[in-house]
């Protein structure tokens, strides 16, 4: 295989505080040796080992890829009307997936996939190297089933969300929903999806359902996650604990009891700005959950609805800005944080043995992506060690 050296990296974010400063592991003056699709070698660039070929990173700044371990990418159509009139005093509610559940249905698959396709290309620019994305605006088993085959074409994450809402052919017979959903259609989608997510919520699932859906999944080998706490308090945080799934997405409304449950378990608090910020919801208080010992991940939530950015970036500079975190544990929670969120060891860190995915940013810090917000500051990314 071949061996390539980058350079004189100003500042090289490694998440392993056994290899440079900090908890982001810092090396000042950094190199990083890849070799074949893993990184081989990291250390001062004066140290450097011989390779096969070199990339002068010129004073730039290294990170690791990031990883977005919430996304909803398998959708039809847009919501641009729905948007713009939320920005002018409308709130926003569940039910506003049913106009992307019939675009989806709608769409045929070479028109699905060239989405995925299409803001997974989006994200990887901006230095997104791993990816989950979520079923969920289908729900039919032919429509869910069909979204999860679409999705695993283009990632390992893919996460069965046949529970995004109570499907409209169903709204007047919830019950018979969760029966469909535990029952043809877990069988359908099981084999093409890793995780089983659910959206926790008035308005979709509430406590009772919720833990039957992910109890269902977790019995055909799926691994839960859940969609918790985002418009209203409620049972989902401590039933994402209970059932030791891997997150809790949005994390808005908590109390001290569901940080204490967080901070006391595996469960990771995924924190979605993005969705806020589109929404003009509350934020989540990043600061609160950190603060009590909890792991935190920033994802994009991308989806046409309720925040339609590809962009981790955006998200970190708005968690630095309005969630009261800070430039370290905002990238932190951007890359490893994601990667504890998918239970992942080999992405979200720059080590010897990891999967060789990292970006140079047009600065000499990291800060830099909180510091300078809106500016395309990635300016190359090596996805499983190929420079992309």
């Amino acid at each position: 295989m071949t061996t390539t050296a980058l350079t004189h990296i100003a500042q090289l974010v490694t998440n392993d505080p056994s290899l440079g400063e900090g908890p982001l592991g810092l090396i000042q003056d950094a190199a990083v040796v890849i070799d074949g699709d893993r990184i081989a070698w990291v250390g001062a660039s004066s140290k450097a080992p011989a390779t096969d070929n070199a990339v002068d990173a010129g004073g730039r700044a290294a990170i690791p890829g990031f990883v977005d371990s919430h996304s909803h990418l398998v959708f039809g159509g847009d919501r641009t009307q729905e948007f713009n009139a939320r920005m002018s005093g409308r709130a926003y509610s569940a039910g506003g997936i049913r106009t992307t559940v019939a675009a989806t249905r709608a769409a045929t698959d070479a028109q699905l996939s060239a989405n995925v396709a299409h803001y997974m290309a989006e994200a990887l620019r901006q230095g997104t190297t791993t990816f989950e994305t979520k079923s969920g605006y289908g729900l039919t088993v032919e429509d869910e089933a069909r979204a999860l085959r679409i999705a695993a074409a283009h990632t390992d994450e893919v996460t069965y969300l046949g529970a995004h809402i109570v499907s409209p052919d169903y709204a007047d017979d919830p019950a018979a929903y969760v029966d469909l959903v535990t029952g043809p259609m877990l069988d359908a989608c099981a084999p093409h999806a890793r995780w089983i997510d659910v959206f926790c919520e008035k308005g979709a699932f509430d406590g009772d359902q919720a833990r039957a859906i992910l109890t269902a999944g977790k019995q055909r080998g799926l691994l839960p996650r859940i969609h918790a706490n985002q418009l209203s308090y409620g049972p989902g945080v401590q039933l994402g604990v209970e059932l030791d799934a891997a997150s809790a997405d949005h994390c808005t409304h908590l109390t001290d009891a569901d940080i204490d449950a967080l901070a006391n378990s595996a469960t990771v608090a995924t924190l979605l700005p993005g969705a806020e910020f589109s929404t003009r919801a509350v934020w989540p208080d990043a600061r609160r959950i950190l603060d009590a010992g909890a792991t935190v991940a920033l994802s994009t939530d991308c989806n046409p609805g309720s925040s339609f950015t590809s962009s981790m970036p955006f998200c970190i500079a708005l968690a630095v800005r309005d969630m009261k975190m800070t430039p370290d544990e905002a990238l932190w929670a951007a890359t490893a944080g994601g990667a504890q969120a998918l239970r992942r060891t080999d992405v979200g860190r720059i080590a010897p043995g990891a999967r060789a995915d990292l970006a140079l940013l047009d600065a000499p810090s990291h800060v830099h992506l909180a510091y300078r917000p809106g500016v395309p500051l990635v300016t190359d990314v090596w996805h499983r060690g190929v420079r992309v």
